[in-house]
């Protein structure tokens, strides 16, 4: 490893099925050393996963960085937004954490919505409506199914939480991932002592939200973890805040993200508050705003189209006339919880190709439906589209992103760029500065901008009106559910 120009930061990124680690120059933004490991997720409509794997995980990629870590100054963390980890009074795990893609509490956020003023109050004072994914459901899912569960619980964390807590021995959290809650009220910026009363949840229970570019706390002496005693900690986030810090996006600029989720989202200085519920009310890391939607089948959910058509993901063809919507995971956006895929226009001269690209079709259509409701009013509609995770580098998600949206194209080259937030943010704490500023010092949106090309506002056109028909059939989904 050449010497560093500065100081060194960790950056983690811990997702649905791993754990990533950058070690990363302040002054350059180089990346110096990086370390990943896995984590499983259950199937099926409940998804967990047990904390404990992502500590190992963390454990694992740090130690893949080698003396990198061990002489890094500060460290943030970067997680899987909504996941309900229930902790005991030891701070063990008492079940598996509940995932943001778990649909079984689907039935008590509509419970919730009607119980509690309605879609109009929740937007207004959370900044969102409460679906399948959001924390405050899957706490009223296990009040009701698990309830020793929640008699057991002693504290109850996010993701990135849990790590974090693990290095620093404190309970913390920070604005942009309570955000994501259904508990948090965006106004207030405070826990809503109105919405935990009515779901049972004692605010005690709940971790200190640390402001943007304060302290959370230091590593602790008793870990095993190769960093120093008193290595700063950042209060970390949810992982679409630490992307967009990663991105040092300024207000307005469109950000798509295709990874096992799809997101759409910008930095907003307004307060959000949609009561249709597609855009989430979130807010950023730094002060500022997020509206963002969210679909549940992005490139999961095309690859295995791929995988039952014996075909390679970049293997599409041209056609006419198919839909697919792949809402092979139940969907919530838009909100269908217990939908399945839906293939409608098929012929007998329909390739398998085809079929490929019609997967790729629904999938982007759901997030180019909610972009509009995204941005601001006053954003540049020109403005290139910033299209990044696993997917971005893919020839076909980039060309059919091209043809629904009409819009030039940024893939930015820089990778991990949920890690590289984080870092930022652990930069932020030594530097002083903003941790986007640090991003666009770091130049990590720099990438080929593809031009735009012309609208298909025929297959635009028949998405909506598949979608539109087939809502009825959707929402009552299917024998198996």
């Amino acid at each position: 490893m050449s010497a560093a120009e500065g100081p060194l930061v960790v950056g983690v990124d811990t997702s649905t099925q791993s754990t990533k680690a950058l070690v990363v120059d302040v002054a350059t933004g180089r990346v110096v050393a990086s370390g990943q490991a896995p984590h499983t997720v259950t199937s099926g409509a409940g998804r967990e996963s047990d904390p404990r794997q992502w500590w190992d995980a963390l454990c694992e990629a740090l130690r893949q960085c080698g003396e990198a870590a061990h002489e890094a100054a500060a460290v943030s963390i970067g997680g899987q937004q909504h996941g309900l980890v229930t902790l005991d009074g030891h701070g063990e795990p008492v079940r598996p954490a509940l995932l943001w893609n778990d649909v079984r509490s689907a039935p008590q956020g509509r419970r919730l919505i009607e119980e509690l003023g309605g879609a109009k109050f929740w937007a207004g004072r959370t900044g969102s409506v409460p679906a399948a994914s959001f924390t405050v459901t899957k706490w009223a899912w296990l009040a009701e199914h698990e309830p020793e569960a929640v008699r057991a619980t002693q504290a109850v964390r996010l993701p990135h939480d849990y790590l974090t807590e693990r290095l620093t021995g404190q309970g913390t959290t920070d604005r942009g991932d309570a955000s994501g809650t259904g508990w948090w009220a965006s106004g207030t910026e405070a826990y809503d002592e109105e919405i935990l009363a009515h779901v049972g949840l004692d605010p005690a229970l709940l971790p200190r939200v640390v402001r943007p570019g304060e302290v959370a706390g230091t590593v602790r002496d008793s870990h095993d973890l190769p960093f120093s005693k008193g290595t700063l900690v950042a209060c970390g986030t949810g992982d679409n805040a630490a992307a967009a810090l990663g991105l040092g996006v300024r207000p307005g600029t469109p950000v798509m993200s295709l990874g096992t989720s799809g997101t759409v989202y910008a930095v907003s200085r307004r307060r959000p508050a949609d009561p249709t519920g597609t855009v989430a009310g979130f807010a950023d890391a730094r002060g500022d705003w997020l509206p963002l939607a969210c679909t549940l089948n992005c490139t999961l959910a095309v690859d295995r189209v791929a995988t039952l058509l014996g075909l390679d993901r970049e293997a599409v063809e041209p056609g006419s006339g198919i839909t697919l919507l792949p809402f092979l995971d139940g969907e919530r956006t838009p909100n269908l919880p217990n939908s399945s895929g839906l293939l409608h226009g098929l012929r007998h001269d329909t390739t398998g190709g085809q079929l490929l690209q019609a997967a790729y079709d629904g999938a982007v259509y759901s997030l180019l439906a909610a972009l509009d409701l995204v941005v601001d009013e006053d954003a540049d509609p020109s403005a290139p589209l910033l299209l990044i995770g696993g997917g971005a580098r893919g020839t076909a998600w980039q060309q059919t992103v091209r043809r629904l949206s009409g819009r030039p194209v940024r893939v930015p080259e820089a990778k991990e760029l949920v890690a590289l937030g984080a870092a930022a943010q652990a930069a932020g704490l030594l530097t002083g500065e903003d941790p986007a500023a640090v991003a666009r010092r770091w130049d990590t949106a720099a990438g080929p901008v593809l031009e735009a090309v012309e609208r298909d506002e025929e297959t635009l056109s028949r998405l909506a009106g598949v979608l539109s028909d087939a809502a009825p059939l959707l929402e009552r989904g299917t024998d198996g559910d």
